[in-house]
């Protein structure tokens, strides 16, 4: 099903008799505008869950790499009223801010209010985009150090995503580690494919430096199919198997910094292991520190 066929108004009723007698000279179906409207210029579908889409960038619209902005597609007429309001829900943005588009990264919920429907959006079709972007993803909320950490699962790569094509990343930090967990290998194929594809990017190269993607040490793992590394990020940090693989100490408050996108259970349970584990304190815009999280993402 098209989302958009939903849209369709109800007919005019013609008022005025000489219009009705006259076919041509009525007035065109009344169609709702949708409000800050962006149009779909491309969508990829990577497994039966994922699929992430672009859409065009309004002219005035800047942000940080790293936040996110309120997306969505107008909702069904109300029933009692038959006022249509738009559905919209918080979308981290995966493309860069110097990016011309905008990317998104989203989960498929077959009775999801939103993504039930987004899931058939076709290149042309339209989506609601406000242009109001927010969010902790940000290097402006944490202090300086030597190395990055970014720890996601599922879509929460999104942010990452943008952050590992941001020249701010690389001219911060020394080297740049990305955990990625999900439960099926196929779901690592975005993120794994997007990391691959910065060897060859000819403009980031130029811009950032030739080989920057050399400070990038990537760490896929699995929780429900085998992989070549399985298990929670968090099991394998206590156990210090996730430090021995990366050729890197545990996390310190002098040298690390890190940022969390994930589901809920997995952004309280590392943000435990932070600060009490390794001591680093969380950060936000207003008082930048050792770690942020984004309270906005649910997988």
């Amino acid at each position: 099903m098209d989302p958009m066929n939903e849209m369709t108004p109800v007919t005019d009723t013609v008022t005025d008799p000489k219009l009705a007698q006259d076919p041509a000279s009525k007035p065109a179906k009344a169609v709702p505008a949708l409000p800050d409207a962006q149009t779909v210029t491309e969508v990829k579908h990577w497994t039966d869950r994922l699929f992430s889409f672009k859409v065009t960038r309004p002219a005035s619209l800047r942000f940080r790499s790293g936040e996110f902005v309120m997306i969505g597609l107008m909702n069904d007429p109300d029933p009692k009223t038959g006022k249509v309001k738009p559905l919209l829900r918080a979308y981290s943005i995966a493309s860069p801010s110097w990016d011309e588009e905008m990317e998104f990264y989203s989960i498929k919920v077959q009775d999801g209010p939103l993504t039930s429907r987004l899931q058939h959006i076709k290149v042309g079709d339209e989506i609601i985009l406000r242009p109001k972007p927010v969010g902790t993803l940000v290097h402006d909320a944490l202090i300086p150090g030597k190395r990055i950490w970014f720890f996601a699962t599922g879509t929460g790569f999104a942010p990452f995503a943008s952050l590992l094509r941001e020249p701010e990343t690389y001219e911060k930090f020394d080297e740049v580690i990305i955990t990625h967990t999900c439960r099926e290998a196929g779901e690592l194929t975005y993120g794994r494919e997007l990391i691959e594809s910065l060897k060859t990017d000819e403009l980031l190269n130029e811009v950032i430096g030739e080989g920057f993607w050399k400070k990038i040490k990537y760490y896929p793992t699995t929780t429900r199919e085998e992989s070549a590394k399985m298990g929670r990020i968090t099991d394998l940090m206590r156990s210090g198997e996730a430090f021995a693989d990366l050729g890197v100490p545990p996390l310190n408050p002098e040298s690390d910094r890190a940022m969390i996108c994930g589901n809920l259970a997995f952004n309280l349970e590392l943000k435990d292991l932070f600060e009490n584990t390794y001591g680093l304190e969380e950060g936000a815009n207003s008082k930048p520190a050792h770690f942020v999280v984004e309270k906005a993402f649910l997988d």
